[in-house]
């Protein structure tokens, strides 16, 4: 990087100051959106009777931001009541009621190490918690020659 280049820290800070520093531009109002024509905006909408439509029927009109909410809610309603939209899936996973299931027979229970401690008050078996007469100590390595 040349000498004569401003560094970026430099310029930043530089740039920094002079925005504070700088008037106040006009802020720039975006101009509004095309508002809809004033004789459509109170017009109602002519819409398909809610209890004549079917799954096939077009529901876009019902999606207008003319149109009452109530009305729009009973369309969709109407929509989501075909078996296509309120079947479950069976491949989503918490589509089911697990809860219900059969329970883990006591004799399977007692094999397992955290059940027979929590559940069953027994004693884990001391042979996996006890080193082996036989297990390299730390000591000595894998040949049994030991570390000085």
């Amino acid at each position: 990087m040349s000498e004569e280049q401003e560094r970026f820290l430099q310029r930043w800070s530089r740039r920094k100051v002079e925005a504070r520093e700088a008037p106040p531009a006009a802020a720039e109002v975006p101009e509004p959106a095309a508002a809809l024509p004033a004789a459509d905006a109170g017009a109602p909408l002519p819409l398909p009777c809610v209890e004549q439509l079917t799954p096939e029927s077009d529901f876009r009109p019902f999606m207008d931001a003319r149109v009452e909410p109530a009305t729009r809610r009973a369309a969709l309603k109407r929509l989501f009541a075909d078996a296509h939209f309120n079947v479950p899936d069976s491949f989503e996973a918490y589509a089911e009621d697990y809860t219900g299931g059969e329970t883990i027979p006591e004799e399977m229970l007692k094999t397992l190490n955290q059940a027979r401690r929590i559940a069953f008050d027994e004693p884990v078996a001391q042979a996996a918690t006890e080193p082996r007469a036989d297990a390299p100590t730390e000591l000595e390595d894998g040949a049994g020659k030991q570390d000085v």
